[in-house]
């Protein structure tokens, strides 16, 4: 259901595309482009009016989202963000009202920063920034990961809180009973190790017990991850690997030059991106990990578009605004290790979408028929239709 005061915030949108047009002729060193795939800004199919900090779709197409509220204490100014999610009828629920959500006697601030469904499209994780004021009166912040049923339900991990402490990019298993994330191993967010607990389960234990890893992304429909692996010292080079997560198998799949961050994997499961530094984007065939290419796209974050051959680019990183622009993938080369030069980069011509306007944060859903963007200044979430290339 389209709000009515979209209209509004279509106008200011299409004013501002004018000014950048006229005022921002190249940004993150590419030019604006002259084709461009521009969705109709006065008819967005959704638009939740509210302050949003982060969001997701389901795989069923609803979204989860997080609102950001402020209130007052005695001492201190607070904020706990309320969980809603928004129906495919167009009917919102709220699942946690963040001013009740109370976690032991000190003070307790906390903002969203991103959500993963599970595979069953019922169970919610949501990973939190969250400062505790303590005794002595200093701000302590660190990760946590929160876990809701959709209903809004708590769900009582390991039978216990259904919070996780220190844990960051948590996804579940095709069980829709156990998680696996990643916690510190040397900090400030330098390596990794991975951990897991279950609902039914006891408490949290070690996966890979003794291994450091860069990053890490679930692979989709699977046990599987896609991890970058390095070792303490930080002396050897990075690693890709495939691991899995419930049999703790692994595979090494390539010795990488480098490592930026952002590593994703495609819908089907079968190519990997990553960034090698701040401008060099590396696609990598899972199937066959000789076969690679390399883009020059600048940093930034980005979604796989449903059909591989391309990604949507936000040029900025990550919780920072940026436009967007389609990326092609050309056919990627076999490259064995044998061969000692390096691979040839190559300069796409990224192409525009939405006039050119910076947004904050994206998402493709799950059909790929729709691209959800959290504008700028009020920070609504809106929704268009993605038009078939």
């Amino acid at each position: 259901m389209t709000d009515p005061r979209s209209s509004g915030t279509s106008r200011w949108l299409s004013v501002f595309c004018a000014l950048a047009c006229v005022l921002i002729p190249f940004r993150c060193g590419f030019p604006i482009v002259a084709r461009a795939q521009n969705l109709d800004l006065d008819r967005p199919t959704l638009n939740i009016d509210e302050d949003i900090s982060a969001f997701a779709y389901a795989p069923d197409g609803r979204i989860v989202f997080s609102i950001r509220r402020q209130f007052h204490t005695k001492q201190y100014d607070l904020e706990r963000d309320d969980v809603w999610i928004q129906e495919t009828n167009g009917k919102r629920r709220r699942l946690l009202q963040g001013e009740k959500f109370l976690r032991g006697n000190m003070p307790f601030t906390y903002t969203v920063d991103s959500f993963r469904w599970s595979p069953n499209g019922h169970l919610i994780l949501a990973q939190l920034f969250t400062t505790t004021v303590d005794e002595a009166g200093k701000p302590q912040d660190s990760a946590m990961t929160l876990a809701l049923e959709d209903s809004g339900k708590e769900l009582h991990l390991g039978g216990r809180d259904n919070l996780i402490p220190d844990a960051r990019g948590a996804s579940w298993l095709l069980d829709n009973s156990t998680i696996v994330f990643l916690t510190e191993a040397i900090k400030p967010k330098v390596l990794y190790s991975f951990r897991y607990i279950n609902i039914a389960g006891g408490p949290a234990g070690n996966v890979f017990e003794g291994r450091t890893f860069l990053d890490a992304t679930p692979v989709p429909h699977s046990n599987w991850a896609i991890a970058v692996e390095r070792d303490r010292t930080l002396t050897g080079p990075p690693r890709l690997q495939r691991l899995e997560l419930l049999a703790q198998d692994d595979h090494e799949l390539a010795t990488l030059d480098g490592y930026g961050g952002g590593i994703s994997v495609s819908p089907s499961g079968k190519k990997a991106a990553y960034y090698l530094d701040k401008e060099v984007l590396e696609v990598r065939d899972l199937t066959d990990p000789t076969r690679i290419v390399r883009l020059r796209v600048g940093l930034g974050t980005f979604q796989w578009a449903l059909e591989e051959n391309r990604i949507l680019l936000k040029r900025s990183v990550e919780k920072k605004s940026g436009d967007l622009v389609w990326i092609d993938i050309p056919v990627l080369v076999a490259h064995p290790v044998s061969e000692k030069d390096p691979p040839p980069v190559v300069q796409p011509t990224p192409v525009s979408i939405l006039h050119g306007l910076t947004f904050r944060d994206f998402a493709i859903s799950p059909d790929g028929h729709y691209l959800a963007v959290i504008a700028p200044g009020k920070r609504n979430l809106l929704a268009f239709p993605l038009p078939p290339r």
